[in-house]
């Protein structure tokens, strides 16, 4: 019995020999498999998360995100009276991100601002404010076929963010509207309107932008501008002096 169990051990020990000098000759083949195996796990995560695809349309993002509200990263390409296009940047992980960009489309989202409505003068503070390539944060609030609605982060430096839908507010270039695609009995609709409303307030109290009060002859003037029996008057002294040159 003693023999037996020796010799089963040392066949043992000789077959865990010969695999340890094959694993040392082939170190190399192994680490690449590890590591490629390693690598394929990780982009298999990255894909189904969808955190390093790059979004080129607002239908493309996932209803997950828009319905927890998730902050993407952007870069400004254009301000227009529709909004802002931007390009997304999505998360970039070393080796996998290289390979990808390869493979990742072109195009720009269209992103309104949540809860504003500019008036004059808004859509030239922003070209004014913003840089060109911009770098910004988008909260998805909601979204459509064309656009996304969203809060629009600008970092100012340090541990400051601007967030541009409460500082064209506050500074009388927009008024606060409706949040589109929020529920309005929802908790987060309310917060975020609440804070639409102080900063617009801010304005009001300090008579900024559209809120600026105007002087008595501007107030004049628009008086007369808007009365009817005023503008018909002008019109009969224009047909009068019309008629008589002729």
């Amino acid at each position: 019995m003693s023999e037996r169990g020796g010799g089963g051990t040392e066949r043992a020990a000789l077959v865990l020999a010969r695999l340890s000098e094959w694993a040392d000759a082939h170190l190399g083949l192994l680490r690449g498999l590890i590591a490629g195996a390693a690598v394929a796990g990780v982009l298999l995560l990255a894909r189904s998360l969808r955190v390093t695809t790059k979004f080129t349309n607002p239908l493309e993002i996932p209803v997950e995100f828009v319905e927890k509200n998730v902050k993407l990263r952007g870069k400004l390409h254009h301000i227009t009276e529709k909004g802002l296009e931007v390009e997304h940047i999505p998360i970039s992980i070393p080796f996998i991100s290289a390979i990808q960009r390869k493979w990742q489309p072109e195009g720009l989202l269209l992103i309104r601002l949540a809860g504003v409505e500019l008036a004059a003068g808004g859509t030239a503070w922003l070209q004014r404010e913003l840089l060109p390539k911009q770098p910004l944060w988008f909260q998805l609030l909601a979204r459509d076929s064309a656009a996304l609605d969203c809060l629009v982060l600008v970092h100012k430096g340090g541990f400051f963010s601007m967030c541009l839908n409460e500082e064209l507010l506050s500074q009388g270039l927009a008024r606060a509207a409706r949040i589109e695609g929020l529920p309005h009995h929802s908790r987060l609709y309310w917060k975020l309107h609440k804070r639409l409303l102080r900063a617009e307030l801010k304005a009001v109290k300090k008579n900024k932008g559209i809120w600026k009060e105007k002087s008595y002859s501007e107030r004049v003037q628009e008086r007369i501008s808007s009365n009817r029996f005023l503008q018909r008057l002008k019109q009969f002294v224009s047909w009068v002096r019309s008629s008589t040159e002729r």
